[in-house]
């Protein structure tokens, strides 16, 4: 080999050392293990024709982000980015097209001094207000609280803490209503022990809830304590709510013992009634449970179930399942046109896309 070809090699060597070294420390930046676009194609358990009409014949599923503990709470901003909560880290983090994922916040739940007690000190699900504010179950904080502007760092307001003099458990889910009213679940997974024996625990259920006129609460004032409703308390462990789009109905999922979907008829004054179990997954301990769920323009249901993410018509049937080997937390609406499908399962976040755009968290 000539002298000149073997320094040309040693420079072509060099070059591609440094683009590895830059790729490394960019990974490192955006704290992320890797941005990777990895497509498969998942299997799907098509249960009813009427699921052909969501989803494509071979949708693609993407993995956008991996390398975490346990990813839930997705939300897609209007500014083309995702948020999502990393709870073991306690952090929120955005997911960036083409750059990556960074932390948004971090510490988002649990601030105490000390290390946090339990597996879960982060915050959980999150949504945002007909203004664009980002609302969050603060999980191991025990509140549900809203950023006044889409500065990590800006003015917190909380909306909720007690019930009746009582410490929440920890908020989970939630959902706002075109009446500025917000509905959010309080099972106990962001306790020490996440059962109902734990010693923090001050009330003796898990409830479903209604603030108010949340949306209209001043920015940085004490949430109206005395107004909070309590208006489901016999679910064990329920977990991911949702509205149908015209609002008469709110869905509730249980994750444990049993696994199950329930449905509610919402008055005008937005207590509930008619409860109907819709569909019955049996007892815990399959690969995941019932959690975080959303709604598309039709009223059709996704949500996290044991083995992937259930697609449910309006009325409650089984359309079908895609498929995931690693339990499901959450999932949202996203995209410029509402179709894109981000999930959180595990240690990943994914996007599909969909054929019935979704409803936006902000939009009423």
């Amino acid at each position: 080999m000539r002298k000149s070809a073997f320094l040309f090699l040693l420079l072509i060597v060099a070059a591609v050392a440094a683009a590895l070294q830059w790729n490394s420390s960019a990974a490192a930046m955006f704290d992320q293990p890797a941005i990777t676009s990895a497509a498969i194609v998942p299997t799907i358990d098509r249960l009813d024709p009427a699921l052909d009409a969501l989803l494509p014949p071979s949708p693609t599923l993407v993995e956008l982000a991996n390398g975490y503990k346990w990813t839930e709470g997705p939300v897609w901003l209007p500014t083309g980015h995702l948020l999502f909560a990393e709870i073991p880290s306690n952090s929120i983090r955005e997911w960036t097209p083409g750059d990556g994922v960074s932390i948004f916040m971090q510490p988002s739940g649990y601030k105490g001094s000390t290390p946090y007690c339990g597996p879960e000190p982060g915050s959980n699900g999150m949504t945002l207000d007909s203004k664009g504010r980002l609302t969050v179950a603060g999980h191991a904080q025990r509140d549900v609280w809203r950023l006044e502007s889409l500065d990590p760092h800006g003015q917190v307001t909380v909306l909720a803490d007690t019930y009746q003099g009582k410490r929440l458990n920890s908020p989970n889910d939630l959902v706002y209503r075109s009446d500025g009213s917000l509905y959010f679940t309080d099972p106990p997974y962001g306790l020490c022990t996440q059962n109902e024996q734990d010693l923090a625990k001050e009330l003796p259920f898990a409830g479903v809830y209604r603030i108010p006129g949340a949306l209209n609460q001043k920015p940085g004032s004490p949430p109206d304590r005395a107004s909070l409703q309590l208006l489901v308390k016999d679910l064990p462990r329920p977990n991911g709510i949702a509205l149908s789009p015209d609002e008469k109905y709110l869905y509730v999922n249980n994750s444990e013992p049993e696994m199950f979907w329930m449905r509610y008829t919402v008055n005008p004054d937005g207590s509930l009634k008619d409860p109907k179990r819709f569909f019955d997954a049996g007892p815990h301990g399959h690969n995941g449970a019932p959690d975080g769920m959303k709604v598309d323009q039709q009223g059709n249901i996704y949500s996290a179930g044991p083995g992937g993410v259930f697609i449910f018509s309006p009325e409650g049937k089984h359309l079908g399942t895609i498929k995931f080997s690693d339990p499901v937390g959450n999932l949202t609406f996203g995209g410029p046109d509402g179709k894109t499908l981000y999930i959180t399962a595990s240690d990943k976040v994914y996007s599909l896309q969909v054929k019935v755009a979704g409803i936006y968290p902000h939009a009423h």
